[in-house]
């Protein structure tokens, strides 16, 4: 297969023929190729919001210890860029967590955070198996150090949002319940409200109570103002009766 004929590897990479037909038109799982000295690094970018898509990023180590691309930052490999881009994802979702109050922001968190901590625990891998395919490479130790820092970090947070969920789960379910404590209370003393009162309601529906009680007059007299005091009177009645239903229980 000529070296053109791999759409991931650049032409230009002097690597070994065998990287070229191991790889096929996308990254695939994050993974280390070792043949001949040279060492070819599979690892992907940090998740996006859109789990299905890998962005794949390809490192090459020469036998000389020259990684290829080079790194934008002097004294820094390409890998610890990319492991640069993992650490600010994670100060981004720290912070989203410190701003979380609903449901909701720790369930959108758990999304995010779930393909993330994968990611990191499988670039630590590939690098400790780098590490294993050579041992004298200090710079390597140190990267898959750090790729297990950030990979425990990511652990733990995505453990915080998780017990954040839980935790505002639970609340609301205890504010549920008492919201329902309360309706089933003000439900039973409306319930003995109208026990008590049905039998006299039902007579004076079956016999009439129309009695002479001597407003008649006072209203002939007066106008509407003993009509509004009746009136007044059982809009007091009627706020102390729900006040009485609705009171929270002892």
């Amino acid at each position: 297969m000529p070296p053109a004929a791999c759409p991931l590897l650049p032409p230009s990479w002097d690597v070994p023929q065998v990287f070229r037909k191991r790889l096929g038109e996308k990254p695939g799982r994050q993974r280390v190729m070792n043949a001949d000295g040279h060492l070819l690094l599979v690892l992907h970018s940090p998740p996006t919001s859109d789990h299905e898509v890998r962005e794949g990023r390809l490192f090459w180590r020469a036998p000389d210890g020259k990684w290829t691309p080079g790194a934008m930052r002097h004294g820094q490999s390409p890998v610890d860029e990319l492991l640069d881009e993992y650490d600010r994802a994670l100060d981004e979702l720290q912070q989203a967590l410190a701003d979380a109050d609903e449901s909701r922001d720790y369930f959108d968190m758990l999304n995010r955070l779930t393909p993330l901590v994968r990611a990191l625990r499988n670039a630590h891998r590939v690098l400790q198996d780098a590490r294993e395919a050579v041992p004298e490479d200090r710079q390597i130790i140190l990267l898959r150090d750090r790729a297990y820092s950030l990979a425990r970090a990511a652990e733990l947070l995505h453990d915080d949002a998780k017990h954040g969920l839980e935790f505002e789960m639970a609340r609301r379910s205890e504010e549920h319940s008492a919201a329902a404590h309360r309706m089933s209370v003000s439900a039973h003393r409306l319930n003995v409200l109208v026990a008590f009162f049905f039998p006299v309601a039902t007579l004076a529906g079956i016999l009439g109570m129309n009695l002479r009680h001597g407003l008649e007059d006072a209203d002939k007299a007066s106008g509407p103002w003993p009509l509004l005091a009746v009136l007044a009177g059982g809009l007091v009645g009627g706020a102390l009766l729900a006040l009485f239903v609705t009171r929270k229980p002892r």
